[in-house]
Formats: structure tokens, C-alpha cells, sequence
């Protein structure tokens, strides 16, 4: 069995960048869950099929050639085709992300092509239900937070440090929001997860925590 360690939480919570650190410092393959939603989303846009249609959506999904890939050790996907990177990050895939990751068709599809990934062995892989529903027997299972101002913060300085900090926090408190209250596998920590709470840890003090609870 191959061995999965899962990284969960809320937005801006440091996962990503977190997660990625500890897959380089395992020699393990880094999966970012998101975005794979993301793909779903860009895929809907090109396609000129409105994001908030689940029926359209459901339709799109079946028709959809995807392919998964090793590139760096972190897993990449091809849809029909393309390969989408940058436009995964585009502002119109942002505004819609929240809302597809809440169609419970979506979030069947994404969790079973999560679950072929241990065809790329060992995993560090991040996300909102990891830990809960994708992997429950995951090996390693942490849930990694911040407080609101500091989430805030760290979005705002990814987005280039000049959006309004009030905005930046109210938008997450919106996807904390939707992500918690979903009906379909709302963001949790599970039971056996490691709480850690890196809002006055650096990203390397976060990583050795985590490390230091995977020996």
C-alpha cells in the first residue's frame, strides 16, 4: 500500500505551498486536489457552459477525456487534450471553483480519479476532505489552519499585496462558508487528524512539525 499522507484545510491555510515542501523533502508525489475542480471550472468556461448548471456540468463530465501525469513528481492532467496550468488561476475559474466543488456528481468524479493516484505511489496529497473522505485510511492525516488575519494576509501577498485586507478576509470567510456547510463532503477535520495551527509559524517550521509527526 502505498503511503498517503493527507493535508487538509481552509483557504490561504499554507497547504499548498506546505504540502509541496513535504513531498520534496519525502521524495513522495504531490497531488493538489483543487485543482482538479479548477480543471472541471476552466473546462466549463471554454466550453461556454455555465459553471452553476450542474446539469450541464454532469453532461460535460461524462464527455470529458482526462489524463493524469507525473511532471516533477506532482501529478498534472491533460482534458481533452489540453493542459491547463495558469489558467487554473484565472479570476473567472476563481469566481466559480466554490460552486462546482459543491456538485455532488463533481465531487464523485474527482474523488475517484484521486483515489487511481496511488498508481503514482507514495502521495502527499492536499485538500478540503482528504483526511475525511478521499483517503480516510490514509497513513498520515493533518489539519493545517491559521487564524483569519493571517490567512488574509498570506492570500492578499499571493495576490500581489495590493487588494483590500478586509475583502480578502470576507472572501475567504465566503469559501470557509460554502466549503463547511456543503451537504456533499463538507470541509472537516477528521477524528485522527494532527491539528496544527501555523499562524505564527514559518512555512519550514510547519513542514518540520509535520515531518516530525510522520517518523
Amino acid at each position: 500500500m502505498s503511503v498517503r499522507i493527507a493535508i487538509d484545510g481552509p483557504s490561504a491555510s499554507g497547504k499548498s505551498t506546505v504540502a509541496r515542501h513535504v513531498a520534496s523533502k519525502l521524495g513522495h508525489v504531490y497531488v493538489d486536489s483543487g485543482s482538479l475542480y479548477r480543471g472541471v471550472v476552466w473546462q466549463a468556461l471554454s466550453e461556454g457552459v455555465d459553471p452553476s448548471d450542474e446539469g450541464q456540468i454532469s453532461r460535460m463530465l461524462t464527455e470529458m477525456d482526462v489524463k493524469f501525469f507525473l511532471i516533477d513528481k506532482a501529478v498534472r492532467f491533460s482534458i481533452n487534450g489540453e493542459k491547463p496550468v495558469a489558467e487554473l488561476r484565472s479570476v473567472a475559474v476563481n469566481e466559480s471553483v466554490s460552486v462546482v466543488a459543491a456538485m455532488s456528481n463533481v465531487r464523485r468524479a474527482i474523488v475517484g480519479w484521486l483515489r487511481d493516484m496511488v498508481q503514482f505511489g507514495d502521495l502527499v496529497i492536499e485538500g478540503r476532505d482528504i483526511g475525511s473522505v478521499v483517503f480516510p485510511d490514509a497513513e498520515h492525516k493533518f489539519y493545517l489552519d491559521a487564524s483569519p488575519e493571517e490567512r488574509a494576509r498570506r492570500r492578499s501577498v499571493e495576490m500581489s499585496g495590493d487588494e483590500d485586507s478586509g475583502e480578502v478576509r470576507r472572501s475567504l470567510e465566503r469559501r470557509d462558508s460554502i466549503d463547511s456547510t456543503r451537504e456533499i463532503d463538507p470541509l472537516a477535520v477528521a477524528d485522527d487528524a494532527v491539528v496544527i495551527d501555523s499562524t505564527s509559524m514559518s512555512i519550514d517550521e510547519t513542514v518540520t512539525a509535520i515531518l516530525g509527526n510522520c517518523q
